[in-house]
């Protein structure tokens, strides 16, 4: 493929990406696609800077919400879990009386089923010619080859954050944590956004929002992290009582968990749980996700990370190589040790 071509291709594909949205997460703002190409207007009084100004995304760290598994099952096209479960019956069965037959006495029993989830396979791959590279060079200012990888990784890194949170567009088997089949939406306990409740809904929030998670778990455990769609999360620095502004609700809220005897309760904010941000997920609005990340309850796995390979050529003129990867999504095995708040 010609520079020329390549450079249409560039444009129409960089286009898609603006009517898609996908500018909504560059900082860089939106871009003339006639600007893209090596070759570019100056005189003899332009100076080029060394610097080149990367574009930027919404970048948030999986593993920092979620407990992340990486290499386990490598090149497996599904993943079974063992599920264990207690048959047993109520304690009392055990009682036996003495003086009267015993010989027949009750049975403890335990019982296992299984969870099998879908892996997906993942590769992209990069080529450049002599000519491209030349060129660049040639610029004096920009690494193309550097910069076909980076934007290679960079696609799995972000690919990998959205299918952690919103999970596949494209295969409803690959979910996230906030698209999980099997977990109970409450929509009572938070009707608006935190931040813009008044003291008094506040305390009544701050009072049902952990009971309503013990109680959606059977009060089997407590959670770990309480994770805030983002533009909640950036208003609740806001005093708790405008009378008294010593407080803030993040403070306030983050000091009540504690106080409840869990020790400490993550509080995280998330952009995805925003409407705008989960629509086409067909979510659409405001979701909390309070939760427990233990593996055992909740998991991302990724069998094979990012890999490439040695980069080849078959002419001395064209080079290619290729970056595969696996993911599994999310999945929960304690579907009750997850809840959301949606309003």
């Amino acid at each position: 493929m010609d520079l020329i071509k390549k450079d249409a291709l560039m444009k129409s594909w960089n286009s898609k990406l603006i009517s898609a949205g996908m500018t909504l997460f560059n900082a860089n703002g939106d871009v003339d696609t006639a600007s893209f190409g090596f070759q570019q207007a100056m005189d003899r009084l332009t100076y080029i800077r060394k610097e080149v100004v990367e574009q930027k995304f919404y970048e948030i760290a999986p593993a920092d919400y979620i407990p992340v598994s990486v290499g386990e099952g490598a090149f497996s096209q599904s993943m079974l879990t063992q599920l264990s479960f207690m048959t047993g019956g109520d304690f009392e069965q055990g009682w036996i009386n003495e003086g009267t037959g015993n010989d027949r006495l009750a049975v403890a029993g335990a019982a296992v089923a299984s969870k099998t989830i879908k892996i997906k396979n993942w590769a992209k791959s990069v080529s450049y010619t002599i000519f491209e590279i030349e060129q660049a060079l040639r610029a004096n200012s920009w690494d193309y080859v550097e910069a076909l990888h980076a934007a290679r990784k960079k696609e799995w890194d972000l690919g990998v954050q959205t299918i952690a949170f919103l999970g596949s567009l494209s295969d409803p088997n690959i979910t996230g944590l906030y698209t999980l089949g099997n977990v109970n939406s409450d929509i009572s306990t938070i009707t608006k956004t935190i931040s813009s409740m008044s003291t008094a809904e506040f305390s009544t929030f701050v009072a049902a929002v952990l009971e309503s998670f013990r109680s959606n778990c059977n009060r089997t455990a407590y959670p770990t992290h309480f994770v805030i769609p983002e533009d909640d999360w950036n208003g609740l620095i806001a005093p708790l009582n405008t009378l008294y502004p010593t407080v803030s609700k993040l403070e306030y809220l983050k000091k009540a968990f504690s106080e409840a005897g869990l020790g400490k309760i993550t509080l995280l904010p998330c952009v995805y749980g925003v409407p705008a941000y989960n629509a086409s997920r067909s979510i659409n609005k405001h979701r909390y996700a309070m939760y427990r990340a233990d593996k055992d309850s909740l998991r991302l796995d990724i069998p094979v990370d990012f890999t490439p390979t040695q980069p080849n050529t078959w002419n001395n003129f064209q080079f290619q190589d290729v970056a595969y990867g696996q993911l599994g999504g999310v999945n929960a095995y304690r579907p009750l040790e997850v809840e959301y708040f949606d309003f």
